[in-house]
């Protein structure tokens, strides 16, 4: 199963994300943690120590394996490059966890992110079709990934929302991006309720139907980032209830 989580920035996308990745390897499965988002803030999130996140060369550090992978430098590159070994080189391991991350942000008027994209789809394709274990990709935040067709032909799009209507906008133009390109299971999870209007304003501005979570605000995610919490036993209120519907 491959799961995409998408949103606003600021939404708690990659509070999500974690969360997700950190029941699934608690009740044993083997979990592939991409950071898809050029920000790099989801291994931090999980726990990972910050040297490790830092060594790991990303995708888009790999100039000369992608150029090889993906047919040269010209403007024309294959759609299926060879990638299982990458899955050896550039992942961590954390228990149940493998963890890679899609890179930094370019420079303003450098090349676009076509062929980094390009391999990040065949790894997580390669995973989902020899492996058969679970991807959670945490994308970077807004549109541009889907216009880019990074999210392309995954099993579930989480697209999560906080109760405004400005998140709740961006919400609605994810889902028909993700519709154009095909993705069929869309759901959205509305994160950081703090009262039961907040609840009311989510389902009366989104079909009841298509929302699959509902994730209060705590505090004590503030106090897990901060250390003070057990990493290995917290799971955040809702994250449960959200994985079991996922795996069913």
């Amino acid at each position: 199963m491959k799961i995409a989580i998408s949103g606003k920035g600021g939404v708690g996308k990659t509070t999500i994300a974690a969360g997700l990745i950190k029941y699934f390897a608690q009740k044993g499965y083997q979990v592939y943690a991409v950071d898809a988002d050029p920000d790099t803030s989801l291994g931090m999130v999980l726990g990972l120590p910050e040297e490790r996140i830092g060594s790991l060369k990303p995708i888009v550090a790999m100039r000369e394996l992608i150029a090889e992978r993906t047919g040269g430098n010209g403007a024309f590159f294959s759609l299926n490059p060879d990638v299982d070994s990458i899955l050896e080189d550039y992942t961590i391991r954390n228990g149940n966890i493998l963890f890679l991350k899609m890179g930094a942000v370019k420079p303003g008027g450098s090349e676009c992110y076509c062929r980094e994209n390009t391999v990040l789809n065949a790894l997580v394709n390669s995973i989902i079709l020899k492996r058969k274990e679970i991807v959670v990709m945490d994308m970077s935040a807004g549109i541009e990934h889907l216009t880019r067709g990074t999210a392309r032909g995954v099993d579930f799009m989480l697209i999560v929302t906080e109760p405004t209507l400005v998140s709740i906008q961006t919400a609605r133009t994810i889902q028909k991006l993700a519709t154009e390109l095909g993705i069929s299971k869309i759901k959205f999870v509305g994160n950081k309720l703090r009262q039961p209007k907040d609840e009311e304003f989510i389902m009366k501005h989104l079909s009841p139907d298509d929302v699959i979570g509902l994730i209060p605000f705590q505090t004590e995610i503030l106090d897990q980032a901060a250390g003070f919490i057990d990493e290995e036993q917290f799971v955040a209120a809702g994250i449960t209830e959200l994985a079991n519907k996922l795996l069913s």
